[in-house]
């Protein structure tokens, strides 16, 4: 596949890279990792630019409101769209809606942009706060991948990515990946696209102690604590971690 001289990615805390803190406070994460793998695909004296316009928290409709004409403006060479995630766990919601206004942001976005890559959801299986919602996220990511089909877009298949079954590939909050993973996460997508990698990204995880009932059960009291309750709390406000929170890198700039 041709390089690319520039990328948008949107989406929410996934895309904006939570779980994987940079040295200057703001996080790094997948899409900032990919957009390194691209630009050392081009030529030294080209100058490969990048936006980042994700935003923790974001629902789809304000994802295709906020960040979509914003993706369309900067008319990138490739966008990535990971959308309908938060839509997804929230109760109640039906992930044929979900895809029907999906479909309608994917739509608009391949007639301004070169390449649209859309990202299926993850398999929750072990995920103790999502693994009830498997079912609705793997009906969600079949929408998904029929409606690449229809527009020709690549597919960033998160669900069939083994490695990051592993908790070792999620932050503390469970919620969110680990740096490791977010790095595992960028490779995958740079494969999507037939570029080589530095490593695989299903390489095997290093052997891990056994671990003791008491440990996990100490554990689970800790992140409950920590994570679960505050994140009742906010969905109770109604609140969203990214209130007041603005894109990270809302214009296309040279790495």
């Amino acid at each position: 596949m041709n390089a690319f001289g520039s990328y948008a990615a949107i989406g929410d805390s996934f895309t904006e890279g939570v779980g994987d803190p940079g040295p200057d406070g703001t996080f790094v994460g997948w899409a900032d990792r990919f957009a390194v793998l691209l630009a050392d695909r081009l030529p030294e004296h080209d100058a490969f630019r990048y936006a980042n316009l994700a935003v923790r928290g974001r629902l789809l409709d304000q994802i295709v409101v906020e960040q979509v004409p914003r993706a369309k403006e900067l008319a990138p060479d490739l966008v990535t769209f990971c959308a309908g995630g938060n839509d997804i766990i929230r109760p109640g919601t039906d992930p044929d809606d979900v895809a029907e206004r999906f479909e309608r942001a994917v739509a608009d976005l391949t007639s301004a942009v070169g390449t649209v890559m859309v990202t299926t959801g993850f398999d929750t299986r072990d995920v103790p706060l999502l693994k009830h919602l498997r079912g609705k996220i793997a009906t969600y990511n079949g929408h998904v991948r029929a409606i690449a089909d229809r527009y020709g877009c690549p597919v960033l298949d998160l669900w069939s990515l083994r490695s990051v079954q592993d908790r070792r590939a999620w932050d503390e909050d469970r919620l969110h990946l680990s740096p490791e993973g977010h790095t595992r996460v960028a490779m995958r997508a740079a494969q999507v696209l037939g570029l080589p990698v530095p490593a695989d990204p299903e390489q095997p995880w290093p052997p891990l102690p056994v671990r003791g009932t008491l440990e996990v059960r100490k554990d689970d009291i800790h992140w409950a604590k920590e994570y679960l309750v505050p994140w009742i709390g906010r969905r109770l406000r109604g609140e969203s971690s990214g209130d007041h929170v603005a894109a990270k890198r809302p214009d296309l700039l040279p790495l």
